[in-house]
């Protein structure tokens, strides 16, 4: 602490919570050498990343909510209050920006998974498909289960959309295999009915029949489908 003093650290909430740790350990000095040096600083260790922990925790939520904001924000609203954008171009410029910046920060974190899945939409948006594959398919192999579930249901889209339609069965007979909190084994199966309809409506039935008598949107949704197949 040669650099900064006690009345200065008590201004800063994350700084307060390091001295009471060292205060603590400054008024157990007999105790502690008891014992030790190691479990020292094991203890410390310890408090000093649940400290850190929880204060980065913060900092990326607050991030990523900055960043949803950008993306959020009106086009072409002059003198609107609040954030807004001249063009559609030049919000999609400082979009990206925002999100590649949150994912390079962030990466391996849940926030890092948003702005990467939120920068493939846009890429994928833009017609920059081969982009938007990549940001996919990086999250679908490295991101937590819920945001892969995502990426794997958007990576399908594609899949499917460029003739690469057993890729992208592939894919949604993993989604139904394996559900995920984001992405439910009944809108992975919708998805791929939807998607098979055209080419094998047959198959498209047999997914959607059982789902009719789900309660809710769901089987609202499969008459739907069903009702359209040839």
């Amino acid at each position: 602490m040669s650099r900064i003093t006690r009345k200065e650290l008590k201004s800063d909430k994350f700084a307060l919570e390091v001295e009471h740790s060292i205060t603590f350990f400054e008024q157990h000095k007999q105790e502690i050498s008891r014992y030790g040096t190691i479990a020292l600083v094991v203890a410390v260790l310890i408090v000093g990343y649940s400290i850190y922990s929880r204060r980065e925790h913060a900092n990326r939520e607050q991030a990523l909510a900055s960043a949803i904001r950008v993306q959020e924000a009106p086009v072409g609203q002059a003198g609107a209050p609040g954030l807004n954008f001249p063009t559609q171009d030049a919000k999609d410029q400082e979009t990206l920006r925002v999100f590649s910046d949150l994912q390079s920060k962030y990466s391996g974190t849940q926030e890092g998974y948003v702005a990467a899945y939120y920068l493939g939409s846009i890429k994928a948006d833009q017609g920059k498909l081969a982009e938007a594959e990549k940001l996919y398919s990086d999250l679908a192999e490295h991101g937590d289960k819920k945001y892969a579930s995502l990426a794997k249901l958007s990576l399908a889209q594609i899949y499917f959309g460029d003739g690469r339609e057993a890729q992208g069965e592939k894919t949604l007979r993993d989604l139904i295999d394996n559900p995920s909190e984001f992405v439910s084994k009944e809108q992975a199966t919708i998805s791929l009915a939807r998607f098979l309809a055209p080419k094998k409506p047959a198959e498209a039935r047999k997914l959607l029949e059982p789902l009719r008598t789900q309660p809710g949107a769901v089987s609202q949704v499969a008459l739907s489908l069903i009702g359209e197949l040839k």
